[in-house]
């Protein structure tokens, strides 16, 4: 029998690739993985060149250290106020130890999931259907502290839990439909109001400043009569002492005693007139012909009161 020395150098070959094969490996950035060897966990292999011991080591787990979004089912929850509400949410975690992760629990996502749906419907039966969509942050923090405490014995890092959607029923819906639309014209009609009575006060305090302007007007213009008359009667009294003086003056120069009895002489006579068609009544002296008399007399007056 032949020996056939190319077909054993081929198969030594391809023994030799299996054993590189086996022994180098790769792992990739933001990942683990997990060797057993013989069985038994051995090491974590991080990202970059790792060898192992070809059919005695085995690569049994692979994790993605990045951050992993994980969509929880909807579900219904009963509030408080025993309505049923519909509640979709999302949930962010990551892998922190990949050992925990791969001997921790036999399907660590759903672990994580069921955990997730029943702490949200806990918290969400201690709440009013009304708080609910008030207290999101709320209901988002208590899920995470939740899973978190429970999370870390699996190898895993809970981020955040964010809820996508609350759907109350139908029934539910057009009432609150209703209490908001009802809480809108009531808003309206307050804003109406309230501006009417903006209108009414602005109304009110510009009659209020017109008037003020116009009691301000009027005492001005009082003032300015009063000031007026005042110094109109000013001048005419300086004016008559003025002519008083003059007057005093012109009878103490010559011959002005004769100018005042004359004038007092026309003046006795001119009252005289007057007096004469008092009470529709004509008085006529007794002499009418001797107006001389009469200017004597005047005289005889004027010079008595002298």
């Amino acid at each position: 029998m032949e020996f056939n020395f190319g077909s054993v150098a081929f198969i030594m070959f391809v023994i030799a690739m299996v054993f590189v094969v086996k022994t180098i490996n790769v792992v990739p950035q933001q990942h683990a993985w997990v060797v057993e060897r013989l069985g038994k966990y051995h090491a974590t292999l991080g990202p970059g060149l790792n060898i192992v011991l070809p059919f005695i080591d085995r690569i049994a787990y692979k994790h993605i250290l990045k951050e992993i979004p994980l969509d929880v089912p909807p579900q219904v929850c009963i509030t408080r106020d025993n309505t049923q509400l519909s509640v979709d949410g999302i949930l962010y975690f990551q892998v922190t130890d990949a050992m925990r992760a791969s001997y921790g629990s036999s399907n660590y996502i759903a672990a994580i999931t069921q955990l997730a749906q029943t702490t949200l419907r806990s918290v969400i039966g201690k709440m009013e259907l009304d708080k609910t969509f008030e207290e999101r942050d709320h209901i988002n923090t208590a899920i995470v502290n939740a899973i978190d405490e429970s999370a870390a014995n699996w190898g895993v890092k809970v981020l955040r839990y964010e809820i996508k959607d609350l759907t109350p029923p139908k029934e539910i819906l057009h009432a609150m439909q209703a209490q908001i639309t009802a809480e809108r014209e009531k808003r309206a009609l307050i804003a109406a109001s309230e501006g009417r009575k903006q209108e009414q006060i602005n109304i009110a305090t510009g009659e209020r400043e017109a008037s003020i302007a116009k009691s301000e007007g009027e005492k001005q213009a009082s003032i300015n009569r009063a000031q007026g008359q005042a110094a109109a009667i000013l001048s005419i009294a300086e004016a008559s002492a003025e002519a008083i003086r003059k007057t005093a003056a012109a009878i103490q120069s010559p011959g002005g005693s004769d100018a005042v009895n004359l004038k007092v002489a026309e003046q006795y006579v001119s009252a005289f007139a007057q007096l004469a068609k008092t009470n529709n009544s004509i008085i006529i002296p007794a002499n009418m012909g001797d107006i001389s008399s009469l200017i004597a007399t005047a005289m005889q007056v004027v010079k008595t009161q002298k």
